[in-house]
């Protein structure tokens, strides 16, 4: 995740601390990201000013310990200028841990396929309530809005993934339970035991 290019989108407007950098990054991006830990965003700063994208300077503080001033430098705009311009790519595939839950329910069967799809429905439309009760509160942050309009959008096309998930999924899990529900009485594992035992001891006489 390219933490470092939001660092530099932010120095645009004005050399930050650190602590001041974290403030202003929760507080642009919203709810949705989750808070940005210190000590990261301080390694990120850190590898910044290495690469010549970001500037440090120390400032005197008469009643606290002297802080770090992070400034923009012209190699970290042009830097900034050339991601933030540049089309997004998707890499490495798309990986949520749902698909492989699906995979777990559909080895189990049509009712534990049709026990997840409804579960997971119920999280999506719970999700959806919450995401709209953050859509109103922050309709006048304009970038928290549009990020709260894509996860809206992303639980939304979620919801329909079910449908088809359980449309193209339903036959398989029926075909991955057939062999257990076919099973008589006479084949359940404890009696083909049993038989081979009997046959066994007959083979042997």
């Amino acid at each position: 995740m390219p933490l470092q290019h939001a660092v530099l989108a932010l120095l645009t407007q004005r050399p930050n601390h650190g602590y001041e950098l974290k403030a202003r990054f929760e507080e642009t991006i919203g709810p949705q990201w989750g808070g940005l830990n210190i000590g990261h965003l301080y390694q990120i700063l850190e590898r910044l000013v290495r690469d010549g994208y970001v500037s440090r300077s120390q400032v005197t503080q008469t009643d606290r310990p002297d802080k770090n001033l992070y400034t923009l430098t012209p190699a970290g705009e042009h830097e900034l200028r050339e991601w933030a311009t540049t089309a997004w790519v998707r890499v490495g595939g798309f990986r949520d841990e749902l698909f492989l839950k699906l995979l777990g329910a559909v080895a189990l069967g049509p009712q534990s396929l049709d026990t997840l799809i409804e579960s997971q429905r119920q999280t999506y439309l719970s999700e959806l309530a919450g995401l709209a009760q953050q859509r109103r509160a922050h309709t006048g942050e304009p970038l928290v809005a549009v990020l709260i309009d894509a996860a809206i959008a992303h639980t939304k096309a979620d919801l329909a993934l079910l449908d088809s998930a359980a449309q193209h999924l339903g036959p398989l899990a029926t075909a991955h339970d057939a062999p257990t529900s076919a099973r008589s009485p006479q084949q359940t594992p404890d009696r083909i035991e049993a038989a081979d035992g009997i046959g066994g001891a007959q083979r042997s006489a």
